[in-house]
């Protein structure tokens, strides 16, 4: 089963504003390098129909923000998404169209495109989550691994992202079990499922199934 790493291979990004910074990084690791100088650009060019509603934070239209969520900027807010109670935005968020940030969901450093949702008791650090990835109650990507190096993406090959940080990468579609922990630089496929509570490292093909860390299957 091919293990694809390449931005290309996994995401289809058709948000507008996203379109260039997808273009220009081969992988996605660069995106997650290269968030806190592309949030500053668009702030400056601001975004057709978006408003500036705090320093830093810029909101498409129907966005539906809970009083007890914290957003810290910068960060930009796409159109119909729903930042729910408890959220906490650390800065330096980008997310398309009708997400879900939920409750006690910590984000920061990370891209999500259209209909991702991260709905429940979630940590999301220095991460890139695909059109609509989803994160069950208490799935959390971890960032930073327990020595502090930098993070390598190990699949057919090894990647050295020089990364001191490198959360999860969900492709469109992932779909991530209540409790699972995503070791830092996990690369889940396109459209593929994981069951909870399981603990995962390396890459993951796309349209499969994952049992466990050692049991992948490809979807019929």
């Amino acid at each position: 089963m091919n293990k694809e790493v390449e931005t290309r291979s996994l995401f289809d990004c058709t948000v507008g504003y996203l379109e260039p910074l997808f273009a220009s990084c081969r992988y996605p690791w660069e995106i997650v390098a290269a968030i806190g100088e592309y949030i500053k650009h668009l702030l400056q060019r601001g975004i057709e129909g978006y408003e500036l509603i705090g320093e830093g934070l810029l909101v498409g239209q129907n966005v539906k923000i809970y009083p007890s969520a914290v957003i810290e900027g910068p960060a930009i807010i796409g159109s119909g998404s729903e930042i729910r109670p408890g959220a906490f935005i650390r800065g330096r968020v980008i997310t398309g169209e009708n997400c879900v940030i939920g409750n006690s969901t910590e984000v920061k450093n990370s891209v999500l495109l259209r209909k991702a949702q991260i709905p429940h008791y979630n940590y999301v650090g220095d991460s890139v989550l695909g059109n609509r990835a989803h994160m069950g109650a208490g799935a959390v990507c971890s960032n930073l691994k327990s020595d502090g190096s930098n993070v390598t993406v190990r699949g057919e090959r090894d990647y050295p992202t020089g990364l001191r940080k490198l959360g999860g990468i969900l492709a469109d579609g992932a779909d991530i079990g209540c409790g699972c922990v995503l070791n830092p630089g996990t690369v889940i496929g396109k459209n593929t499922s994981v069951y909870p509570l399981t603990a995962l490292r390396g890459v993951y093909p796309a349209d499969c199934i994952i049992k466990n860390a050692e049991t992948v299957v490809k979807r019929i």
